[in-house]
């Protein structure tokens, strides 16, 4: 067998390329920030990073514990890991001095996850009312109205092409030809019907900003400047959170507790609202594409916190 190092560096190059490809735009860009700053710290202590000794990674991993989220940790090793392996490196993110390391600092500073708020249907009327007639307004309208109706990620949202909506007198098919959970490509397609109010239906709002923005094949969801000309180029998946901020302030909504408000609240709340009205699991999950119902019902769950207490049933 012949040594790989011998292969054209065309057939190296297209291989590499494949494999960057294995996780998304924004996993890579995490990746690639994260492992320059744990490059950074180890310059910074004259610490070798590549290949890092054990307990370099659990100091800093205990230089992060106190400020950094368990989320953004675990990510971090990840990284660090990843980077190790694709030197051909061997990685043991088990090792003790990790593994003990990052327990313990779970244990000392752990701290709840800020879970996305679910906004719901009355919620999205009110962030609607702060939607104008202009080109901005339409789009955000189209956008909101999307995101909640197909419960759709931000990714998703920005990705959606003129080519991927197909409209009937019922109401609009999406395809999504790729999702979060579904790295292969295989694609799936969901209904939107009409709404029952012109104001709240995500249809009518997909067809007033397609008309007003002349959008026949491309990114549907574009940026408008300030002149109000629609540009060719999709939105940022970061330009969502940015709107939803934006209409968010304007129409006076918080969160409580240790609930943010995020693009990711749209999804949650759709899904909250037809389990409320009575939905089957599989049909949620197939118009969400969830994989598992645990994940699927733990929106559910959070939003039944009080209702389905059993503490109802004490006699207090």
């Amino acid at each position: 067998m012949s040594d790989l190092t011998t292969l054209p560096a065309a057939d190296l190059a297209l291989a590499a390329d494949y494999a960057r490809q294995a996780l998304s735009r924004a996993t890579l860009r995490a990746y690639a920030a994260d492992w320059q700053d744990f490059t950074g710290w180890c310059q910074a202590r004259g610490a070798r990073a590549l290949p890092a000794d054990p307990t370099t990674v659990a100091a800093y991993l205990a230089a992060m514990g106190r400020s950094h989220s368990r989320a953004t940790l675990r990510r971090r090793l990840a990284a660090i890991g990843r980077a190790h392996r694709m030197k051909g490196i061997a990685w043991m993110p088990s090792h003790p001095a990790i593994r003990d390391t990052l327990a313990g600092v779970f244990r000392q500073h752990g701290r709840p996850q800020r879970r996305a708020a679910a906004i719901g249907t009355t919620e999205l009327k009110r962030l609607l009312v702060s939607c104008d007639g202009s080109l901005t307004g339409q789009r955000d309208r189209a956008l909101l109205l999307l995101g909640f109706a197909g419960a759709l990620r931000r990714s998703e949202l920005v990705a959606v092409q003129r080519e991927h909506l197909t409209f009937t007198a019922e109401g609009m098919k999406l395809l999504i030809p790729r999702a979060k959970t579904d790295q292969d490509g295989d694609g799936a397609e969901i209904g939107i019907p009409r709404g029952l109010k012109p104001e709240t239906c995500p249809v009518r709002a997909m067809e007033t900003w397609l008309r007003g923005s002349d959008c026949q094949y491309g990114p549907v969801f574009r940026k408008v400047d300030r002149w109000g000309t629609v540009e060719r180029t999709a939105l940022h998946p970061d330009a969502v959170p940015k709107i939803l901020a934006r209409h968010v302030a304007q129409a006076g909504l918080t969160a409580a507790g240790l609930e943010r408000l995020s693009a990711h609240g749209l999804r949650a709340g759709f899904i909250t609202e037809a389990y409320k009205a009575g939905a089957r699991d599989e049909a949620i999950m197939e118009h969400s594409r969830h994989r598992d119902v645990k994940t699927m019902r733990g929106y559910v769950r959070r939003a039944k916190l009080v209702s389905d207490s059993p503490a109802k049933l004490v006699g207090l």
